[in-house]
Order: structure tokens, then C-alpha cells, then sequence
């Protein structure tokens, strides 16, 4: 999971001796003093002092674990979360890419921004954001969903649809949010319904183009969908068995063995669609696969060749 990117404010230079170096020890009591200084301004009624400190806040949270800490002990997390819902889209994107940044590597901040109430402001924002604010929101929807259980209150709060909307017609850096956020989402069975009803299939599909950069993590959210009934009927509805025979031959190894598993799954639970896997012969590949791939890979590949044998031998 990426960090935000670095981006200008006028107090970058105050900052960056605090938060941008490694060099020797840091106050952490001149850090408390200043966020609490800090989250005063987040309750101040004055747009330009809520977009400064969410943008202090936002770097400060950036580049060390302590000043997440402080961040959270000094109350700013909840005053981060009603930020979401601001008028002012600088102010918006620079709360949610402090929350995002408070919430990395640290599961007692994940716990607090949840419980903070944190879920429906974060769907506001990919409905309402700017296209970065959307893209951030989406990385820290999936942030939080690294809590087992976080995946069933957020897939149970609204989250599904706008990230499939992101998913879809995103920039390509929300676009890798969104799948990021979904194939998390998607390990809770639960939520796999709601990603295959909300049209995840058809973009998933389209994102298996190697050009695109996406063909592992949209194999991946598929190989999920693939254990429900309705995500097996959408994958091969939308088109989307040639595109897994290809990836078999052609994909990276982990893309090869996610391939092989949704393929199997596919052609256990549907003698049409196990005709149509056979029809785009995947026999070759996946022959070559049973000897030269991972020993998980070789195991499903291997389970697959041995199904689409018998399934063969009993049509002969």
C-alpha cells in the first residue's frame, strides 16, 4: 500500500525538519504541543485555518508512526472524520489522506477512525470527492478493511456500490485503489455478492488488459467471485473465461495460479462452461503448468487437467 504523494503546503518547510527526516531524536512533546495547537484549528469556523491544519496534519501523520500516535491521543481523528463531509475540496482531500496516513500500519488507529464513524463519511467522499480524495478514500477503506472485522461493516455500510462506480470509471490510480479495496473486501464471503451485483464483473474483465497493469489483482478479486454461483454466471457471461485461458499461458505466476483456481471452479459447477474452457484450449497451458509452476499452482492445474479429462472421457 502506497503513502500519499508529497505535495506543497506553506508549512512544508516548518514541517519538514519534524517530519521528513531521519535525523536524530525528535520532541515528541514539541509534536503534542504543536497538534494540539492543530486540532484547536480543526474546530475553528475559518476555511483557510481547517484546510492549513488538515494539511499539517496530513504531512505530520505521513512519515512516522510517533506522530500518528500523538495524532490520535490528541483527539484529532474524530475532528478528521466530520472534515470529510467539508465544502472545501482541499480541505476534504487533505483529511481523508490524514486519516489515510494515520491509519497505515497501526490497527489501534484503524479501530479509532471506524469507531469514530469514519465509513459513511469515506463513501461521501468516493460519491463526492475530487478524483484524488476518491483514490484516497478507496486506499483507506481497504486500510481498514486489513481488521477481519471491519470487512463486514464496511461491505454492510454502502461502500460496494461507489467503489465499483470507482472501479469503473476512476482514474487509473483510483482504479488500483478501488480493486485494492474490493479484492479485500471480497476474502469476506458475505461481500462477494454485493461486489458481483453491483457490476464488478464486467470492469474487473475489462481490467484483465496486460496494457492496463491490473491483470493479477483483477484475477484475483475474480478467483474470490468465482466461489459464489452468481460470480461464476457473471464471469462467464461478461466474457471473461478466454481472458482467464490467457492468463494461464500467459500470466505471471501468481496470475497463473488464481487463473487456474477460478477456471476450476468455473468448470466444476457448469458443464457449459467447462465446454467452453476445453473450447479455448487451455489443455496445452495448463499441461505446461502441472510440471513447471509452483507447487500450488502445479496442484490446481494439475485439478483442473484431470477434471476437464474425465468431463472429455465421458462426452467421448
Amino acid at each position: 500500500m502506497r503513502l500519499e504523494p508529497v505535495f506543497a503546503t506553506t508549512s512544508f518547510w516548518r514541517l519538514r525538519p519534524l517530519s521528513m527526516t531521519n535525523e536524530a531524536k525528535r520532541n515528541l512533546s514539541d509534536v503534542e504541543t504543536q497538534v494540539k495547537i492543530l486540532v484547536e484549528d480543526l474546530k475553528n469556523d475559518s476555511a483557510d485555518t481547517q484546510r492549513n491544519a488538515t494539511a499539517e496534519l496530513r504531512l505530520l501523520a505521513k512519515y512516522d508512526m510517533d506522530n500518528r500516535i500523538v495524532i490520535e491521543n490528541c483527539g484529532a481523528i474524530g475532528l478528521l472524520v466530520n472534515l470529510l463531509y467539508s465544502n472545501d475540496p482541499e480541505t476534504q482531500e487533505n483529511a481523508v489522506t490524514a486519516l489515510l496516513n494515520l491509519s497505515i500500519n497501526n490497527n489501534k488507529n484503524k479501530s479509532a477512525i471506524v469507531d469514530a464513524g469514519a465509513i459513511e463519511p469515506l463513501i461521501h467522499v468516493l460519491e463526492n470527492g475530487g478524483s484524488e480524495a476518491k483514490a484516497n478514500s478507496a486506499a483507506t477503506i481497504y486500510s481498514l478493511s486489513l481488521l477481519e472485522e471491519n470487512k463486514i461493516k464496511i461491505g454492510s455500510s454502502g461502500a460496494v456500490g461507489p467503489l465499483v462506480d470507482l472501479l469503473g470509471n476512476g482514474t487509473p490510480r483510483g482504479k488500483k485503489d478501488a480493486i485494492t479495496a474490493l479484492f479485500n473486501l471480497s476474502i469476506h464471503h458475505e461481500n462477494k455478492a454485493r461486489i458481483v451485483q453491483y457490476g464488478a464483473v464486467r470492469y474487473l474483465i475489462e481490467l484483465m488488459d496486460p496494457a492496463v497493469g491490473m491483470v493479477d489483482k483483477a484475477v484475483a478479486v475474480l478467483t474470490n467471485l468465482a466461489t459464489i454461483p452468481e460470480g461464476r454466471n457473471a464471469i462467464g457471461e461478461e466474457g471473461g473465461i478466454p481472458l482467464l485461458v490467457e492468463v494461464v499461458e500467459l500470466g505471471s505466476a501468481k496470475g497463473k495460479e488464481n487463473a487456474a483456481a477460478a477456471l476450476l471452479r468455473l468448470s466444476t459447477n457448469s458443464g457449459r462452461f467447462c465446454n467452453m474452457v476445453l473450447q479455448e484450449g487451455v489443455v496445452p497451458p495448463l499441461v505446461a503448468l502441472s510440471k513447471s509452476g509452483t507447487p500450488r499452482t502445479r496442484e490446481k492445474a494439475q485439478a483442473l487437467l484431470s477434471y476437464l479429462r474425465n468431463q472429455r472421457h465421458e462426452n467421448a
